[in-house]
């Protein structure tokens, strides 16, 4: 099928290491680029506000109505440019690792918190989520997962089974291997897109090896980014029988 369905800016920064200050100038510089190439959704990593190695969580965390969220949505409305990153996120005394996406007009559309605990040192922070979202983005259908969470087969079988297109993962990850084994896998095996956006570089004693990409249904590379900081613009394409993959999966669903 002709034309492109969505286009997506991928920004794959460095770890703003708890600065709010340069989280902030990198969320402009991602919606100015975004605005300036037409993009409909710039997507940012995993806990970009206020940085994923940072230890004093709680004091950083914010309410999803608290002056992050309406910052951003602010901003992306006058960017005319959509948006999608990780924050932490406070629930009365509990904190989430959560994602939340923004519409052009400026508008919280989707929200997502981890439900994939990584390691000790996420669960000694983050209470588990425990759903998944999804939401209408032009003419996709689209789920958002963190990171962790796309490794786990049940949950992008839970979004491919909703009817979603696409599914976008915000992630502060060190092993290539996600990229270059995992992510087509499970592309092919739910007939999703996976967009796949990580940090670059060091921060403390987290390294984050970069290789964001996306993949198509088939599982090919539409994208890939190496190991440094950098954007890269995708044009996705309209999906192919879009419904056929839910409908494969519900008729199998015992299997």
């Amino acid at each position: 099928m002709q034309g492109r369905a969505l286009r997506l800016l991928i920004c794959r920064p460095l770890s703003p290491a708890g600065d709010e200050a340069a989280a902030s100038a990198e969320i402009e510089r991602a919606l100015a680029v975004g605005r300036a190439a037409e993009a409909d959704m710039a997507v940012l990593p995993e806990l970009m506000l206020p940085g994923y190695g940072v230890e004093e969580m709680a004091t950083h965390a914010q309410a999803p109505d608290g002056p992050w969220i309406a910052d951003l949505c602010q901003r992306a409305k006058q960017a005319g440019c959509g948006l999608i990153l990780g924050y932490a996120e406070r629930d009365g005394t509990q904190l989430f690792n959560s994602a939340v996406a923004i519409s052009a007009a400026g508008k919280v559309i989707g929200h997502h918190r981890k439900v994939q605990l990584f390691g000790a040192r996420e669960a000694r922070l983050f209470a588990e989520g425990d759903g998944l979202s999804s939401f209408d983005l032009g003419n996709l259908h689209v789920g958002l997962l963190i990171c962790y969470d796309v490794e786990f087969a049940h949950h992008v079988r839970a979004l491919a089974l909703r009817g979603v297109d696409l599914v976008i993962a915000p992630s502060a990850n060190y092993d290539p291997q996600v990229t270059d084994r995992l992510l087509p896998a499970q592309a092919i095996t739910n007939g999703v897109m996976i967009a796949y956006v990580n940090f670059a570089g060091t921060e403390g004693a987290q390294f984050y090896c970069g290789e964001s990409a996306v993949v198509d249904q088939r599982g090919a590379f539409l994208a890939r980014a190496g190991a440094a900081p950098g954007m890269l613009i995708v044009d996705l394409p309209v999906p192919e029988l879009p419904t056929a993959v839910a409908t494969h999966l519900t008729d199998h669903r015992d299997l």
